[in-house]
């Protein structure tokens, strides 16, 4: 099972090379709810992601002169997640469409830009606030921006290495790389976020309030565990229980509702920070990333 790909289509499409005469369905023609589901999944983050990433970009582009620490960070994962909700639409063009293999390939390469990429990227941006509040002195010599571009560039570098192996690498060894990955960020997260919650908890002797900016750096840190976990601990907790469902039943209900709790992770983290920016009305306001006007 390839457990790194990012939506079903692209298990689907995979599926479908080899199956003569070829349906959208794949092994599912009989129990399409799942799939139908996921679909409906995929539609909602082409429709809704696309925009709102390209607002994040807008904002951040706009406040240049005025940006965070995290900004760099936050903005490769806006690229990263736009990216991705247009990939959706390539996904389900060849899908029902062109049914090519060389696109299935492009496609590959593309999913492991988005498996890498942001798991690592929501690392970074924890790991800046965890020393911003553990090793405020470490931080602030390391804060200039050169620091942060050498490590996007390391990063991307290691993106596009796991993209490639993807492509060409197809055992099964390889595939739980992504679950393996998953693990290590949420433990990474998990370590983080307890570690600035001590720190603030021992902040010093008779305050009775958490200094304003340790409470923001905390409450983002806590938000983007709330991500990890909806979006990637269910894959990562029902995929090793594969050989306890029937076939069937995993490829067509638990994996493809696995899957979307994956795909959302592009309009979540967009979601906040809007949210925080006050840049959408309807929503309410959240802590859980700064705002593009503060500065660090």
């Amino acid at each position: 099972m390839d457990t790194s790909s990012t939506t079903l289509f692209n298990n689907l499409s995979m599926a479908n090379m080899t199956q003569k005469p070829w349906n959208a369905f794949g092994e599912c023609e009989e129990w399409k709810a799942g799939i139908l589901y996921s679909i409906s999944v995929e539609i909602l983050i082409s429709v809704l992601g696309l925009p709102i990433n390209v607002m994040v970009l807008q904002i951040l582009l706009s406040n240049t002169s005025d940006s965070s620490t995290t900004d760099i960070f936050i903005f490769n994962l806006a690229v990263l997640d736009a990216f991705f909700s247009i990939l959706v639409l390539l996904d389900f063009l060849n899908l029902f469409l062109f049914n090519k293999e060389n696109i299935w390939y492009i496609q590959q390469f593309c999913y492991g830009l988005k498996d890498m990429g942001g798991p690592l990227l929501l690392c970074c941006i924890c790991l800046d606030r965890y020393m911003a509040v553990l090793h405020p002195i470490t931080f602030t010599r390391f804060k200039d921006r050169k620091y942060k571009i050498v490590c996007i560039i390391l990063l991307w570098v290691i993106v596009l290495i796991y993209s490639i192996a993807k492509v060409f690498i197809r055992t099964e060894n390889f595939e739980r790389t992504f679950t393996t990955e998953i693990l290590s960020a949420f433990i990474f997260l998990v370590f983080c976020n307890i570690s600035i919650l001590r720190a603030l908890t021992q902040s010093g002797p008779g305050r009775d309030e958490m200094h304003p900016v340790k409470k923001k750096a905390f409450r983002m840190v806590r938000c983007i565990l709330a991500i990890i976990m909806f979006n990637y601990l269910p894959p990562v907790v029902l995929f090793p229980f594969q050989d306890y469902f029937a076939p069937a039943v995993f490829k067509c209900y638990i994996e493809p509702i696995a899957f979307s709790f994956l795909d959302f992770s592009s309009c979540t983290q967009p979601l906040l920070y809007l949210s925080r920016a006050k840049k959408i009305p309807c929503l309410p306001e959240s802590d859980c990333l700064p705002s593009c006007s503060t500065s660090q």
